[in-house]
């Protein structure tokens, strides 16, 4: 929907120059989702992070791309109702990093002073980050799933 209606496409040179946005990212090291029994908390504890960090990120684009409010919303409200379960599924929950109301205040307020031209673009990048952050999430879950005694 966003290349379609605002031509904001993967290939956009623009894209490639202003991301630079810190948004969380489920990597190798945080454990082969194949393999990575030995990294399971570890890996429970990112993704846990990482969708609490989302919020605020979502926050901004509720507030902005406001055609979708509602859907994000939606979204927003399930990705904070999955980073309380991923979180309660962690050895030692206190160990997952929530970000503190000035941090997140600090973020969405460099978020709202994007330009206009670059919103766009700003928008994009955090929904694909998050898309890719989703996937990874749900092959770890379903690993987890079969190879745990728990339910999701």
């Amino acid at each position: 929907q966003m290349c379609e209606k605002f031509t904001v496409c993967q290939n956009s040179m623009e894209m490639l120059l202003h991301n630079n946005l810190n948004l969380p990212k489920v990597t190798e090291e945080d454990g082969d989702f194949l393999t990575f029994l030995s990294f399971q908390d570890k890996c429970l504890r990112k993704i846990s992070s990482g969708l609490y960090t989302f919020q605020t990120y979502l926050k901004y684009i509720q507030e902005t791309f406001i055609s979708e409010n509602q859907n994000v919303e939606s979204l927003s409200y399930s990705t904070e109702h999955l980073a309380r379960t991923i979180r309660q599924m962690v050895i030692n929950p206190e160990e997952v990093t929530i970000p503190d109301a000035a941090t997140q205040e600090s973020l969405h307020t460099k978020l709202k002073a994007t330009k206009a031209w670059t919103e766009k673009i700003t928008i994009h990048l955090i929904l694909r980050d998050f898309t890719s952050f989703m996937e990874k999430t749900v092959r770890a879950v379903r690993y987890l799933k079969n190879t745990r005694s728990f339910s999701v």
